[in-house]
């Protein structure tokens, strides 16, 4: 038996991410997930109240640092640059659990279930970067823009970082962010023509 929660919500999340690979996650039950785990299925319900969460773990702890690193960053940054900064406070989260990222993606993008919570999840998150922005005096619409551009950008570098794991997580964060700076340059001088 794991002696910790940690351990036993880990062993939970690997086995269950092993039989959605096998099986597909419309055909895997939280019994079989738990007995691959040695763990029994009250076990599964202590750290997970469905089988999709399993995947999502975690998502509280990236939003609760990335607003807090929004709320520390330094001043007289453009929101984007805040986000930026903050995004680099989280990055490690990824980085830390690469070999549970890359997998975990696949399946989502197989299950159209799993789709669905992965867009409510990336909905909070962006929802509480946006009032994160607001807290530190950016307009709300601004703010809700922000927020939804620079989840975006987080998430094609995360995408990027899977595709290409020559570069560091960083790495693509950053030319995410410097191409967002080209696509607002290019519209604005596409603008000056008219």
């Amino acid at each position: 038996m794991p002696r910790n929660g940690a351990e036993a919500r880990r062993r939970l999340q690997q086995a269950a991410l092993e039989l959605y690979r096998e099986r597909g996650f419309d055909r895997t039950t939280t019994a079989e997930i738990a007995a691959r785990a040695g763990l029994n299925e009250r076990t599964f319900f202590r750290h997970f109240p469905d089988k999709r969460e399993v995947l999502f773990h975690g998502e509280s702890d990236l939003r609760a640092v990335l607003t807090q690193a929004v709320a520390e960053a330094p001043g007289g940054l453009q929101p984007l640059d805040l986000l930026l900064y903050a995004f680099r406070k989280v990055e490690h989260i990824l980085e830390d659990n690469r070999p549970f990222v890359e997998p975990r993606l696949q399946v989502i993008a197989a299950t159209p279930a799993l789709r669905e919570r992965e867009l409510a999840k990336s909905a909070s998150i962006t929802a509480a970067a946006a009032e994160a922005l607001r807290q530190r005096g950016v307009a709300d619409r601004l703010a809700g823009l922000a927020a939804q551009t620079g989840w975006a950008a987080f998430h094609q570098a995360a995408q990027a970082w899977i595709d290409d794991p020559s570069q560091s997580l960083d790495a693509h964060l950053l030319q995410a962010f410097d191409d967002l700076r080209t696509l607002s340059a290019t519209a604005l001088a596409g603008d000056s023509g008219r």
